[in-house]
């Protein structure tokens, strides 16, 4: 048993380790949200399955807070998941691989950034959904794993896990969101209206 944690242990670190590698990208990422919160713009977000349960993680965490010692104001976020009647319509009366770009279609716009989880990056939902955002200028990240997938090449911004182990990319993943927000988080700190 001690053998076998150990061994998700070190893959679970490998894979955080990984991220170093696109060190840069996270900062763009970072610098970027902060610009088009402060144009008066939103995030979307959307995943599925664990990567669904993230996204409304991250947007509780932007529309609430982090850090239980830092108030603020709340940072514009929208899970594009979170409404079980909307899509559950959607996939009944169109298709499940429209439950996120029919959505973004009627809420996002060009000040907005839509971020994408997929472990894969495959799935047919999330490749309509990034299609749907560049045909409205939205500006798209992608939290991705293994190589990307397909979602890789339709991404302004690619922040890869490197691994194929879908628990550890998961757990990149929130740990990315939660680096992201807490460096958004302090930039917009600065601004009069998040204080």
């Amino acid at each position: 048993m001690k053998k076998k944690l150990e061994v998700q242990i070190n893959e679970n670190i490998n894979a955080h380790l990984s991220l170093l590698k696109i060190s840069k990208t996270i900062e763009q990422v970072i610098k970027i949200i902060t610009k088009k919160i402060k144009s008066g713009g939103k995030l979307l977000f959307c995943g599925n399955g664990g990567s669904a349960a993230d996204a409304q993680h991250l947007t509780a965490e932007f529309l609430v807070r982090l850090r239980p010692h830092v108030n603020r104001a709340p940072i514009p976020a929208l899970s594009l998941a979170q409404d079980t009647s909307t899509i559950t319509a959607c996939g009944n009366d169109y298709s499940f691989d429209e439950i996120f770009s029919r959505t973004l279609r009627g809420l996002g716009n060009k000040k907005d950034v839509l971020i994408c989880i997929s472990t894969s990056g495959n799935s047919n939902n999330i490749l309509k959904v990034l299609k749907e955002a560049k045909k409205k200028g939205i500006l798209t990240i992608g939290f991705l794993g293994n190589k990307g997938g397909k979602a890789k090449k339709n991404c302004d911004f690619k922040l890869i896990v490197e691994s194929n182990n879908t628990a550890r990319i998961q757990e990149c993943h929130i740990f990315l969101g939660h680096f992201i927000l807490q460096k958004v988080e302090d930039n917009l700190m600065k601004s009069i209206i998040f204080k």
